[in-house]
C-alpha cells in the first residue's frame, strides 16, 4: 500500500540525530556490502566508500556515546538491557509498542517509521500498522529505577507526534477543502495535495478532528458522483489515501468512522479504482477498526463481504491489507458470523491451500473455529487434509498451532473426521509430534484430540 501516515521529525533531540544518521549510514553500508558479494569482480571504489562509512559510523558512535553521557553517566552505571532501546542502544525516555509487541524508545521508531520502513527493525517483520501504544510498564520501570540511581530523564512529553497546526496550517488547510467543490482540476489537485500533507504531517490530520464539515468536503467529489465510472480514477485514489493518513491518528479514528459517508465511499473504493485506491482503502478498514466501537459499525455496514471478495481476486497488493482488516473485524465475535455468511472459509481455504499468505489466513481460519457454521464448511470444503499437510510441511511453531487448534475444533464437532485423522497419525505422527515439541496450546489441543480419538476406540472395542 501507500507508504502513509509517517510521523515527522520535530524532537531537535542532538541525540536521536545522531541516531538517525547512523541509521542512514547503515543502509547505505549494506547497500554497498550487498553489491560487492553479488558482483563477479571487486570494485575498488565500493571497497573506498565502505571504508569511509566504517570511519563515519565509528566517529558517530563515539558522538552519540558523549551526548547520551548528559542523560546518564554510562562509565559509572550499566543500564538494563531491557531498559535500552534497541535502534539507539540507549535508556529509552518514552517506550512505545509497534504492532509486533517490540518496544522502542518514541523518537527512534517516528524516525524510522518517517523513513518509510514497514517493519520491525528488531524482528523484521512486517507491521500490520503504525500506531505506537505507550508501554506504562517499562515506563514506570525505568522511573524507578531512574530515581533509585539518582537520574533525571527528560520529560517525554518533548518527543510527541506533533507540535500542533500553526496559523499558516490552517490557511493553508482551509484553501485547500474550499477547492474541492471548484474545478475538476482544482479537485484534483487539492486531493493531491491533502493525501500528501497528512501524509508527512500530524498536523494536517489533526486538523481534520477540528471541523465537523471537513471530512464532507474532502469527500464531494467522489459522494456526489452518480457512479464509479464518473469518477477520476486518480482522484479517487488521492482521497482515499488521505482518509487512511487522517484514520492512522487516534484522535480521529472516531470521527471518520462515524462520518456517515466514510464507510460507505471505502466499501464502494474496494470494488472499483485502481488497485492501489482498494488496497488503501482496506487499510484504512483496518486501521479504523482499532476500536471496537468502529468493528461493529463496520461490520455492521457490509464491509466484509467487499474484503472478502478482494481476497478472492488475489491482487498481491491488497491482499495483506485486505487480510489484516478481517482479522481484525473478525475480533468481534458477530463480524465472525458476517464473515463467515459472506464466504470467508471458502476463499480463506482455497488461498491456504494454494499457499497464499498462510500465516495471516490460517490466524482468521482459526479465529473462525468457534463459529458452528463455520466447521460445517471446513469440512465440506475439505480442510482437514489442508490443514495437515500444512504442519508437515512447516516449520511456524505458531502456524502448526492454529492448525491444531482448528482440526480439534473439526474432531470434536465432526465424527466422521476421526478415521481420518487416526491414519494421518499413524502414517506420519503429525499430532503426537505436537504432543512432544509443540507450543504449551498446541500440546494441550494435540492430547485433546488423541484422547478423544483413543476413547473413540476403546468404546468401539468395548462395544
Amino acid at each position: 500500500m501507500a507508504k502513509s501516515g509517517v510521523l515527522e521529525d520535530g524532537d531537535g533531540d542532538p541525540v536521536v540525530a545522531a541516531a538517525a544518521k547512523v541509521m542512514e549510514l547503515k543502509r547505505e553500508l549494506q547497500k554497498i556490502v550487498k553489491a560487492i558479494d553479488e558482483g563477479d569482480d571487486v570494485n575498488l571504489d565500493a571497497l573506498d566508500k565502505a571504508h569511509r562509512l566504517l570511519c563515519a559510523l565509528k566517529e558517530l558512535k563515539i558522538k552519540k556515546r558523549s551526548l547520551s553521557s548528559k542523560i546518564h553517566d554510562s562509565s559509572s552505571l550499566t543500564v538494563p538491557d531491557e531498559f535500552c532501546c534497541p535502534l539507539s542502544e540507549e535508556l529509552m525516555r518514552d517506550p512505545v509498542i509497534v504492532a509486533t509487541g517490540q518496544t522502542y524508545d518514541r523518537p527512534f521508531i517516528q524516525k524510522w517509521l518517517k523513513d518509510g520502513n514497514r517493519t520491525c527493525p528488531r524482528t523484521q517483520q512486517v507491521l500490520s500498522h503504525t500506531i505506537l501504544t505507550p508501554n506504562h510498564l517499562i515506563r514506570e520501570m525505568i522511573s524507578q529505577w531512574c530515581k533509585n540511581n539518582g537520574i533525571q530523564l527528560p520529560d517525554p512529553t518533548q518527543y510527541s507526534e506533533d507540535d500542533g497546526p500553526t496559523e499558516a496550517d490552517r490557511d493553508r488547510f482551509i484553501s485547500l477543502l474550499s477547492k474541492m467543490s471548484s474545478s475538476l482540476s482544482d479537485q484534483k489537485e487539492s486531493a493531491r495535495d491533502l493525501r500528501l500533507l497528512t501524509k508527512r504531517m500530524p498536523s494536517f490530520r489533526a486538523l481534520f478532528g477540528e471541523s465537523v464539515d471537513a471530512i464532507p468536503q474532502l469527500l464531494s467529489p467522489i459522494s456526489k458522483s452518480k457512479s464509479p465510472s464518473d469518477i477520476d480514477p486518480d482522484m479517487q485514489e488521492d482521497i482515499i489515501t488521505t482518509l487512511l493518513n487522517l484514520s492512522i491518528h487516534d484522535n480521529n479514528k472516531k470521527l471518520v468512522a462515524e462520518t456517515p459517508m466514510v464507510i460507505p465511499l471505502l466499501m464502494d473504493a474496494l470494488r472499483s479504482g485502481t488497485i492501489e485506491t482498494r488496497s488503501n482503502a482496506a487499510a484504512a478498514l483496518f486501521t479504523l477498526s482499532a476500536l471496537d466501537s468502529n468493528k461493529a459499525l463496520i461490520g455492521k455496514s457490509g464491509a466484509l463481504k467487499p474484503l472478502i471478495d478482494l481476497l478472492d481476486e488475489g491482487h498481491n497488493i491488497a491482499m495483506k491489507d485486505v487480510a489484516s482488516a478481517i482479522f481484525n473485524l473478525c475480533i468481534l465475535h458477530e463480524n465472525k458470523a458476517r464473515a463467515v455468511r459472506d464466504g470467508a472459509v471458502k476463499v480463506i481455504l482455497k488461498k491456504i491451500t494454494n499457499r497464499v499468505l498462510v500465516d495471516e489466513l490460517l490466524a482468521i481460519l482459526a479465529m473462525l473455529s468457534n463459529n458452528q457454521k463455520a466447521v460445517e464448511e471446513m469440512v465440506e470444503f475439505e480442510a482437514v487434509p489442508c490443514l495437515f499437510s500444512i504442519m508437515r510441511g512447516t516449520a511456524c511453531a505458531r502456524n502448526k498451532e492454529n492448525c491444531i487448534a482448528i482440526l480439534y475444533t473439526i474432531c470434536f464437532s465432526d465424527r466422521t473426521k476421526w478415521k481420518e485423522m487416526r491414519e494421518e497419525d499413524r502414517t506420519y505422527g503429525t499430532i503426537s509430534q505436537l504432543v512432544q515439541n509443540g507450543t504449551s496450546r498446541a500440546k494441550r489441543k494435540a492430547s485433546g484430540i488423541l484422547e478423544r480419538l483413543n476413547r473413540a476406540v476403546n468404546l468401539t472395542h468395548t462395544a
